[in-house]
């Protein structure tokens, strides 16, 4: 197992700000050296780490000097509703920073991957029983297995894996209680009755998440601080889904101080 590391820098804008410059040089040097022939792949979530990281990642000048044409965009987890809906992760990644590399034509749109969308009317989501939804949920849940294993092969693996943590413990949408946490089969599972709305999800499994060759988790706010000290102190907890993060060859969680009081000390930033 990876040796889970911890970096504490001093504000919480400072995670996002780093986070950016890290993700945008990841995929640079990444990239670098490689054949011609060879992707690097990198998987998002949404929550307000992340996103904050995304438009940071906007205004960076390194953003240029990157062969988006060779990234290909991944999501770890999405909510199943309709494809405009702000609530989804992928809406949101767009309007801060994708639609920008695709319409300056640096990114072609055939390398962003999203997870599917849920297409009925409201009123039919509103009618449908529990059995119709996990339904939708499972063909959705195959067809991004079925995209991933095309693309990625059998066992797929992302180069970099940028996730964020609930306060409950919660990474992408494996939830406490839920027995997404404990699927060892499937690469994507479907999420019905989730406790954060929207109620209905997808997400990768923990075995896929952990196969990333290199996970980072960004968390802030003292409203996290007890849910980051239980993932970092009990590894593969169900109770603390976010304790299964890892990486095959790199694990590192960017926080503050607020989100890090009560965990020891291993690494701090200033």
């Amino acid at each position: 197992m990876v040796h889970t590391q911890r970096v504490v820098y001093p504000h919480t804008h400072t995670i996002a700000e780093a986070g950016a410059q890290r993700i945008l040089l990841a995929i640079l040097d990444g990239l670098n050296g490689r054949p011609e022939a060879e992707w690097f792949d990198l998987a998002l979530t949404g929550g307000s780490d992340t996103l904050k990281a995304l438009q940071y990642m906007a205004d960076n000048p390194l953003a240029d000097a990157i062969d988006w044409s060779r990234v290909r965009i991944w999501w770890a987890d999405e909510r199943f509703v309709a494809a405009d809906d702000d609530d989804r992760n992928a809406f949101e990644a767009r309007r801060l920073l994708l639609d920008h590399l695709v319409s300056a034509g640096m990114l072609p749109e055939a390398n962003i991957h999203e997870m599917g969308s849920d297409t009925r009317s409201p009123a039919a989501v509103a009618a449908a029983d529990d059995a119709a939804d996990e339904a939708l949920l499972d063909e959705a849940a195959r067809a991004y297995e079925r995209e991933l294993v095309e693309a990625l092969g059998p066992e797929p693996a992302m180069d970099l894996l940028v996730l964020g943590m609930g306060p409950d413990g919660h990474y992408a949408s494996l939830f406490p209680g839920h027995p997404q946490i404990g699927e060892r089969e499937r690469l994507v599972v479907g999420v019905d009755h989730s406790p954060k709305l929207p109620p209905l999800r997808l997400s990768m499994t923990a075995p896929l998440m952990a196969r990333s060759r290199r996970t980072w988790v960004l968390t802030a706010g003292s409203g996290k601080a007890e849910a980051l000290a239980r993932a970092l102190a009990e590894p593969n907890n169900p109770a603390t889904p976010a304790s299964f993060a890892t990486g095959t060859e790199e694990c590192i969680w960017f926080t503050e101080p607020c989100a890090a009081a009560g965990v020891p000390e291993t690494g701090t930033a200033h």
